[in-house]
């Protein structure tokens, strides 16, 4: 498993100058890392919610690049989106999950079934145009630069230590 601090810093020399909102407990260290403020969405206290909206933003904006950085305990409030986006796919839309494998936010209760679900695979079947798994940083790192090049909807799961 990956730092979640280290995943945040591998992504943000590949920003560029995209739209980033964020969801979970490491997405709250994300101002951290940012060196581009005006151009994080802060979306506090919805929970299941950020996705959708992040998604929404992709739709309104199509000449922006959007990212989310996802937690797995808010995308299975709402795994449905998964469908939604991939139908619509929104081709600057950048969807990375940090997985940690518990409800970090409300106390670290472990997700059911975590070590065995994969979110990857699950967006492939919706029919996100390109997926990614990382357990690994400098795997992650590695790739980092392609992956915010290619065309989305692209989706990005990555395990990460819990905090």
């Amino acid at each position: 498993m990956i730092d979640g601090i280290e995943v945040l810093k591998a992504f943000q020399v590949h920003r560029g100058d995209s739209i980033v909102t964020t969801n979970g407990t490491i997405g709250r260290r994300w101002p951290e890392v940012s060196t581009n403020p005006n151009r994080d969405l802060r979306l506090s206290g919805s929970m299941g919610h950020t996705t959708p909206a992040a998604f929404g933003l992709a739709l309104g904006l199509p000449g922006e690049k959007v990212v989310i950085i996802d937690s797995e305990g808010a995308l299975l409030m709402n795994l449905g989106v998964l469908a939604s986006i991939a139908g619509k796919a929104p081709k600057n839309f950048v969807h990375f999950l940090l997985d940690n494998e518990c409800y970090a936010t409300t106390g670290g209760q472990p997700v059911p079934n975590a070590q065995r679900i994969d979110y990857a695979g699950l967006a492939k079947s919706a029919g996100y145009a390109s997926t990614h798994h990382f357990d690994d940083l400098e795997d992650l790192v590695t790739s980092m630069g392609t992956i915010m090049n290619e065309e989305g909807p692209v989706f990005v799961s990555v395990k990460i230590e819990a905090e």
